[in-house]
């Protein structure tokens, strides 16, 4: 079980958003919870100096390329970035130094997952470098795939024999819980439950955490294997729930490195 930091990028800035009022429609409804004065460099730059491999470079939109680009280029091979990623953009994020390219909206479009785009790219640069994110949201008793900035249900559900098809495909899987993402409320216990009965690829959770409490019950849930990233808890994006060093120093990367270790 690891801690994979995060550099979430919105107009060009860290920022911590609530992950359910993210819209096209920027300003309306919009509900940000940290806005970083230090530039995401700041950010690589300390990562690089914890070992904390595997993080995400995650751009919110359109106007974050530049900054994306700098953080990655401060650790090159270190971490994982996403947002806006295509076939055809994917070798070029991959040369600016990411190790992983993080892909939802190209494969899943209009409802459903494009089979043929996530097999064109996987031949492209190979399934060893591509995280696929199944970011989600409950509707009735199913967890639901959502794209386009968390705003569009798919009719794709987060199942074991839906996740052991797209293991073939992909090294690793990022699941946001987009209902409480941001909210530091607490994570959604059943989603982690689920997914820790399931062992065919490493899987990142993100969503809820607000203290130690739920890192320990994504522990129990999990079978400690399930790695996970913290927002708007960590004292480094403002929150007072948990402290970056601590998170750094128990979960790094001398520990287990997750499923294929």
């Amino acid at each position: 079980m690891r801690f994979r930091p995060c550099i979430d990028l919105h107009n060009g800035v860290v920022k911590q958003i609530v992950g359910a009022t993210l819209s096209d429609a920027e300003a309306a409804g919009l509900k940000t919870n940290f806005q970083a004065k230090k530039p995401a460099t700041w950010f690589a730059d300390r990562y690089r100096r914890d070992n904390l491999t595997g993080g995400h470079v995650i751009q919110l939109g359109r106007g974050n390329a530049a900054a994306a680009r700098s953080a990655l280029s401060r650790w090159p091979g270190g971490m994982q970035v996403g947002g806006g990623i295509t076939a055809d953009n994917a070798e070029q994020w991959l040369d600016a130094g990411g190790s992983h390219v993080i892909v939802t909206s190209w494969v899943f479009h209009d409802g459903c997952i494009h089979m043929e785009k996530l097999k064109q790219l996987t031949r492209k640069i190979g399934k060893e470098r591509l995280v696929l994110d199944l970011s989600c949201r409950k509707r009735g008793d199913r967890y639901l795939v959502v794209t386009d900035r968390w705003q569009t249900f798919t009719t794709e559900a987060v199942t074991y024999p839906f996740l052991d098809h797209l293991s073939g495909y992909c090294d690793e899987f990022l699941i946001h819980a987009v209902d409480v993402e941001g909210r530091c409320a607490g994570i959604e216990a059943d989603l982690v439950a689920y997914l820790g009965r399931w062992d065919r690829l490493p899987v990142t959770y993100a969503g809820g955490i607000s203290g130690q409490h739920d890192i320990d019950l994504i522990e129990s849930l999990g079978n400690g294997s399930i790695d996970f990233t913290v927002g708007s808890a960590l004292d480094i994006f403002g929150g007072t729930g948990l402290r970056y060093a601590d998170l750094a120093r128990r979960y790094g990367s001398v520990q287990s490195m997750g499923r294929n270790a």
